[in-house]
């Protein structure tokens, strides 16, 4: 676990962070990443690494969904980041209700119900990440796909937008009978309001079938609620292509003065295997870059060539200003699953850091046909360890290491982007990172960026369709989907210990700082403990981090926030070092990412903690506030 790397590094941090910054008047946070490019960075200062010690909690609120939604709750994530906007902190919750509150004592001044059918099964559970305010009206998607128009100051529904304040996004809710799994295409992440429009992603279902719904960015009139333009990343994609998705489920961000919106584009549906989809993929996998006004790309980037690992763009593009070895450009910042940073400019979507195309593993599944190179950042490094051998296996004892070391060996397992096969594939980093959706902070001023990455590995073995309906029963603790006019299916797992360990060494989660002067990491800690999955196991095991879902903030005042982790804490890291100052518990998992505004000259912090159904953290219904002690 690589603390610190030396003194020097150190003390060299130390010098540029504490070098002197414009002061703000006041530090908001109108927008779901913080501002429209989605720096995560908080210009407030009054916490710092000297008094960070002492921060309380200030107040809270609850959604009440504890005590109305019963055995729903396991299948909800509260993942909200709230936003500052008129005078209001606005809320969302997993099951699509807003509340606005008071930013100084957390009293809800109005909520919004729009009465989400909760016996509908969506692919990923009850999420919603974020509302967006734009010209007094606050604009929320709801899972069932409807686009919702709100008075900021009342709560009510506009009535000139849409029907009664309502849009339905096409395709709208998809219901396919009771006895199938309907609900395939939902909203998870905030819509993005600029230049008159309000724009809105997707999530669909994987693994279900190849020829999947399309992935369909929409735009509509941010007063009228009329469509303006879409855009499907696969529409030019022609025979004999078929597949689906390829959609935005991650957030956006925008570049208001080039008029440009940007979008982390998934993999093309199914996931594992892409025998029916020959190709790159085009605008799958990738970076693309829209005119906001009509949605024409602008340009775009791939990360990954063909993606048959589940290997999305899975967070928001970040926007700043880098120097790199002495040029200065604007930037987009994308870190990936795989662990990768890559550093793009933001008028043309080149490498601003150069990317090298590097042979990769091949020996297909039949009817695949891979690429033979994907493209590779020469800085940073992998932030999230690529390679396992089994002499590497993690256990607490001879025997369960000796069960992980046996799994590794029977799968297959050549490094990074091994592909699919029967046999079963080790993927490392898992399909849910490297990083994730939580993206990075980015502090602009000093040139760093700041990320978290989980580390696991998941087993992914390709089931031939005449074996797929017994494998289904035997595996029905397992995720085992169909795809459906595809020759195989699959069974997605992931390796852990008899005793519920991962199989891989720790650490098993990370927060890293990065210089993007030189794309050199300045410093890796481990993120997290088992303190809430396995009690007392921690005292055993040390500081091993744990996967993580959630991102981190960065202040002017030289501090780093992120909750993310197993354990019920929201953390403070000390910018320059990495070292932990101080950790506030939380009522339930802090999966989500926290932000930062000043009200009244008092400096909060605030994160949702609510637990998350994929890592079946403890569930809970508050947002958390704190702050320094009053004088």
């Amino acid at each position: 676990m690589t603390r610190i790397r030396d003194v020097a590094v150190g003390l060299a941090l130390a010098a540029v962070l504490l070098a002197p910054c414009a002061r703000a008047a006041d530090a908001g946070w109108g927008q779901y990443g913080g501002d429209a490019g989605g720096q995560r960075f908080s210009t407030a200062r009054q916490i710092t690494p000297a008094n960070v010690a002492t921060l309380t909690q200030a107040w809270s609120f609850s959604t009440g969904d504890m005590a109305t939604r019963g055995d729903v709750m396991k299948r909800a994530s509260f993942e909200n980041t709230p936003i500052l906007a008129g005078g209001r902190l606005y809320v969302c919750s997993p099951f699509n209700e807003v509340s606005a509150l008071d930013p100084g004592t957390g009293k809800q001044l109005w909520r919004f119900d729009p009465k989400l059918d909760i016996s509908i099964r969506y692919p990923n559970d009850y999420v919603c990440r974020g509302v967006a305010y734009s010209a007094g009206r606050i604009y929320l998607n709801t899972a069932d796909r409807r686009l919702i128009a709100l008075d900021a100051a009342s709560g009510k529904p506009i009535k000139n937008f849409g029907n009664n304040g309502t849009v339905i996004i096409p395709p709208g809710e998809q219901r396919e009978g009771r006895t199938k799994r309907f609900g395939r295409i939902h909203t998870t992440s905030a819509p993005v309001v600029s230049h008159g429009l309000v724009i809105v992603g997707s999530s669909i279902d994987d693994n279900q079938k190849v020829d999947e719904l399309r992935g369909t960015v929409h735009a509509f009139d941010a007063i009228t609620g009329q469509e303006r333009w879409s855009f499907d990343p696969l529409a030019d994609q022609k025979t004999p292509f078929r597949g689906g998705a390829a959609n935005v489920w991650a957030p956006m961000s925008v570049d208001e003065k080039r008029g440009l919106i940007f979008l982390p584009v998934s993999s093309t549906s199914p996931d594992f295997w892409g025998g029916l989809r020959k190709g790159a993929g085009k605008y799958a996998n990738s970076v693309v870059a829209l005119k906001i006004e009509t949605g024409e790309v602008a340009w775009s980037f791939q990360a990954t060539h063909h993606d048959v690992w589940d290997y999305d763009i899975p967070a928001q593009p970040t926007l700043g200003t880098v120097t790199y070895k002495g040029v200065t450009s604007a930037a987009v910042l994308q870190p990936t699953k795989q662990g990768l940073l890559f550093t793009l400019d933001r008028d043309n979507g080149a490498p601003l850091i150069p990317v090298i195309e590097r042979k990769v593993p091949q020996g297909p599944a039949p009817g695949e046909q891979l690429s033979p190179t994907q493209p590779f950042p020469v800085a940073p490094p992998p932030l999230a360890p690529t390679r396992i051998a089994p002499e590497d296996a993690f256990g607490l004892t001879f025997w369960d290491r000796g069960k992980c070391r046996d799994m590794i060996a029977a799968a297959r397992h050549d490094g990074l982007y091994t592909p699919p096969s029967e046999q079963g594939t080790i993927l490392y980093p898992f399909t849910g990172g490297g990083t994730n959706w939580g993206g990075l902070a980015f502090d602009q001023t000093h040139d760093i960026v700041y990320v978290n990455t989980s580390s696991a590995m998941h087993l992914v073995t390709l089931i031939k369709q005449k074996e797929f309906s017994a494998a289904r029963e035997k595996f029905f603790d397992k995720e085992v989907s169909p795809n459906d006019g595809a020759p195989f299916g699959m069974k997605r797992e992931t390796l852990v210990s008899p005793w519920g360990m991962p199989c891989n060494p720790p650490p098993w989660g990370q927060l890293h700082a990065i210089d993007m002067h030189d794309g050199k990491v300045l410093w890796s800690v481990p993120l997290g403990t088992t303190e809430d999955v396995a009690p007392f196991s921690q005292y055993l095991l040390g500081k091993t981090g744990t996967p993580n879902l959630g991102g981190p903030m960065a202040t002017a005042g030289g501090l780093v926030f992120i909750g993310a982790a197993m354990d019920n804490y929201l953390r403070a890291f000390d910018a320059r070092t990495g070292a932990e100052l101080w950790k506030g518990r939380l009522p339930a998992g802090g999966q989500a990412t926290p932000m930062s505004y000043v009200w009244k000259g008092k400096q909060y912090v605030v994160i949702a903690a609510g637990g998350h159904s994929k890592l079946n953290t403890k569930r809970g219904d508050q947002v958390i506030a704190f702050a320094l002690p009053a004088l």
